[in-house]
């Protein structure tokens, strides 16, 4: 990731489905490139938005190598990471290839008071 800043209009896309509840691959991209035509300066995926805390690990993956595919450096790409279970999230950041992706979205674990230790 390199170091810039978010200037502009970004937009948190939301993930699209299918009539059988799989994720829709030509909707998302089509709202990409709608985006992207109407001038957007970067998009935020996976945020809570994108139904992030509701998919699956593979479906997470899906989504993300779909937009990087679309985006294609046109406009940055921000990732959304974010959920209740630490231990998961972690093993989602390690797994996570960054490349093509700007900077990331991390929101807190919530509904959890953790310890303070």
């Amino acid at each position: 990731m390199k170091d810039q800043r978010f200037i502009g209009t970004g937009v948190a896309v939301i993930t699209p489905f299918s009539q059988n509840e799989n994720i829709d691959e030509k909707s998302l991209e089509q709202i990409i490139n709608k985006l992207i035509y109407g001038g957007v300066e970067y998009l935020v995926i996976l945020g809570t938005t994108g139904e992030s805390v509701t998919l699956t690990s593979e479906e997470k993956q899906e989504v993300v190598n779909i937009a990087k595919e679309t985006i294609d450096g046109r406009v940055p790409f921000v990732l959304g990471i974010g959920g209740n279970n630490t231990r998961e999230l972690a093993k989602q950041i390690e797994k996570t290839d960054f490349e093509g992706i700007d900077a990331i979205l991390s929101v807190s674990p919530y509904y959890n008071k953790p310890t303070q230790n």
